[in-house]
């Protein structure tokens, strides 16, 4: 699976700033076969898994988290960025590298001993899954695995997540 979808990942230069090379998964989106191909694969990954929610991180990991949560009959739970969800949030502030920046999750979407897969589009350098985990761990929930289309083995994501299972299909 990891080269079938490599050929779908565009390099984007320059973006969102000056010498970052970022990895576009959106022809994988733009392609029904691939598409599908991708969320079977994690469909069959996860089946017989026992976990009762799936948390999507904003904003990519919605497009893998939602038909995957469907595909498997789970409950889906967005993790936000600060203000984007009505109603009382349980919240995490977390280090940018300019600043800090908040997550948030409904009060109601996670309860305790609950077991939760948290899925992205990408791991870079671990600081967003972090917090989410973090934030999950606050409700009472247990983190049973961290999934990603890719991962960026350079910038060393993984080691901040030691504490956790982490899953990632391509590895750069």
């Amino acid at each position: 699976m990891e080269n079938e979808l490599k050929k779908y990942i565009r390099d984007v230069p320059d973006f969102p700033k000056q010498g970052i090379i970022f990895k576009d998964l959106t022809p994988i989106f733009n392609q029904s076969k691939i598409f599908k191909r991708l969320i079977d694969y994690l469909y069959k990954k996860y089946k017989k898994s026992k976990i009762d929610k799936i948390v999507c991180i904003e904003a990519r990991g919605f497009l893998i988290g939602a038909p995957l949560a469907y595909k498997l009959g789970k409950s889906l739970v967005p993790a936000r960025k600060k203000g984007k969800l009505p109603g009382k949030t349980l919240q995490i502030e977390y280090a940018l590298e300019y600043g800090t920046d908040k997550l948030e999750i409904l009060v109601d979407a996670i309860k305790k001993d609950e077991k939760v897969l948290i899925i992205d589009d990408l791991l870079a350098t671990g600081g967003t899954t972090e917090a989410v985990c973090k934030l999950v761990e606050k409700f009472g929930a247990k983190v049973a695995e961290l999934a990603f289309v890719v991962e960026l083995d350079f910038l060393k994501g993984r080691d901040k997540l030691e504490n956790y299972k982490v899953f990632s299909i391509v590895h750069y």
